[in-house]
């Protein structure tokens, strides 16, 4: 029989027992700095990268894509700082889903998590299209065709989201066949697990490297002029298109929060978090910047919004051989991506699920590997169906949204607790320093961290807004639609297993971890 809540929808966890669960987990400690690191460089270096940079200067920003990433860097680099010392300071599974359960209480913690499920989820599905698409131009150089039936979606929108939707009678069951794959792995151990990741990394940055040196010898500097092209109406060029390039580069950064997602595994969370987090983001910034400086110096901006930039790029140094060479990082990269997703996201629901907010089948542990196996099988299936129905790539900058307010959140959640909770140990702390307003102390970090999201998120509204005013109803009822079940899920579920809702009991019994 379920009892009565004894506090209301706002109760919080103490940092104490937060603490005391990054002890008591029962998942297995594996993951030292350098595993950390490739796990968040193995998430980030996706889609953002193999697309949308081209996207981003064709679109909106031109050459001045650079700029661009600057700004998308620094809003990152803030949220970084902010996320280390949360997790160096909380080194539990669940990511800002647990930060948000010490400072804002359980209500914003399950909108937290269930935003989380989103970005992760949606950004699974659409690494496998990615994929897709790539295997498919991959195996056409080896002579192999691959039927489209077997690699569009059942929904069509015409008119690149614009127009009409239309029901067809194909199946991407190349994305949904991936990403159940890339689970396997993550079944038998996140050492295993991490290892394969560590490998796809290696490979994959090396291409991107080799791709960099390769074109800067081919580069036309006429090509970056002029650098910031005057604008054409709404965002396309000038500063408004450099701003609103940042906003659909920022979805490129969601990868570094993965490595959050796995303080329970760590072996040393408070040293080897931080490393993991700022490492990751520095690496892919500046391997961001050197393709975005390459695809644009070699092609002129305008011919970069096609779905594979690189292999425009190549084409262009009129070395054809290097095409599949292209090709084939980015099907292993994106493979990478999807592995890493499809951890963060089985993480986070692990934390609810210990929590009360989701069933219990997400914090069952297997008895010999322990993972959450049952739970990371149920994403993986939820995640392979969007990807082979669903038009998944109208929701890119509904990600990036999600991100941005994520982040916004972690800076806001660091002034919290410095403020409520001076006392406690935090082996890593945000630079800058603070001021104090009426008492409250107020971190240079985290508040450049909020304004610096905010500026994404408002380009991000505004266009977005404009596109689903234009008649446009799938991103709206999609994130309408996955909103609602979240509610439903929590009042019908959540609200009434909740563990800490019903007073001060111990959490459920984790098996003791694997030597």
């Amino acid at each position: 029989m379920t009892r009565v809540r004894k506090n209301g929808l706002f109760v919080r966890k103490s940092v104490a027992q937060v603490r005391i669960e990054s002890v008591d987990h029962g998942l297995k400690r594996s993951l030292g700095p350098i595993d950390l690191m490739f796990l968040g460089v193995g998430s980030t270096i996706g889609a953002g990268i193999y697309v949308m940079t081209g996207t981003a200067a064709a679109t909106f920003a031109g050459p001045a894509v650079l700029i661009s990433f600057v700004i998308a860097g620094f809003a990152c680099a803030f949220a970084a700082l902010c996320y280390a010392e949360l997790a160096s300071t909380m080194p539990v599974s669940g990511s800002s889903y647990t930060y948000a359960y010490a400072t804002l209480g359980e209500v914003a913690a399950w909108t937290m998590g269930w935003l989380i499920v989103l970005e992760y989820g949606v950004a699974g599905a659409t690494v496998a299209v990615g994929f897709s698409g790539y295997f498919t131009s991959l195996a056409a150089d080896f002579g192999l065709h691959v039927s489209a039936a077997l690699t569009t979606p059942l929904i069509h929108v015409a008119d690149a989201g614009t127009g009409q939707v239309s029901i067809g009678g194909s199946v991407n069951l190349v994305a949904a066949a991936i990403i159940l794959l890339v689970t396997v792995p993550l079944l038998f151990g996140v050492s295993q697990s991490a290892a394969v990741n560590s490998v796809i990394v290696a490979i994959k940055a090396g291409i991107l490297l080799v791709f960099v040196a390769i074109g800067a010898g081919a580069i036309d500097p006429a090509n970056w002029v002029p650098f910031i092209p005057a604008n054409e109406g709404g965002f396309a060029y000038g500063w408004p298109g450099v701003f609103r390039a940042a906003s659909v580069i920022f979805f490129a950064y969601i990868g570094f929060e993965t490595v959050s997602t796995a303080g329970a595994e760590a072996r040393n969370p408070q040293r080897d978090l931080p490393i993991g987090i700022l490492g990751a983001l520095t690496i892919c910034t500046l391997l961001y910047i050197g393709v975005a400086a390459v695809l644009t110096g070699v092609v002129p901006f305008r011919e970069l919004g096609v779905p594979d930039p690189l292999g425009v790029a190549v084409e262009a140094m009129h070395k054809p051989w290097f095409a599949l060479v292209i090709k084939l990082g980015a099907v292993i990269g994106l493979t990478s991506v999807l592995l890493v997703l499809s951890y963060g996201q089985s993480r986070v629901f692990f934390a609810m699920s210990r929590d009360g907010l989701m069933p219990p089948l997400f914090a069952r542990l297997h008895p010999r590997y322990c993972t959450p196996w049952g739970g990371t099988i149920a994403l993986a299936i939820g995640m392979a169906v969007a990807a082979a129905f669903l038009p998944i790539t109208l929701l890119g900058d509904l990600v990036s949204l999600g991100t941005a307010i994520s982040f916004a959140i972690i800076c806001f959640t660091v002034i919290w607790l410095r403020n409520t909770h001076p006392e406690i140990e935090r082996p890593f702390r945000v630079p800058l320093g603070g001021f104090r307003v009426r008492g409250l102390w107020i971190g240079v970090t985290p508040l450049a961290g909020i304004l610096l999201c905010s500026a994404m998120a408002g380009p991000l509204l505004f266009d977005v807004g404009q596109k689903i005013w234009a008649g446009n109803p799938v991103p709206a009822m999609l994130l309408g639609g996955h909103a609602l079940a979240g509610a439903a899920i929590y009042i019908l579920y959540g609200h009434r297993h909740s563990r800490l809702g019903k007073g001060p009991e111990p959490a459920v019994p984790a098996p003791e971890a694997a030597e």
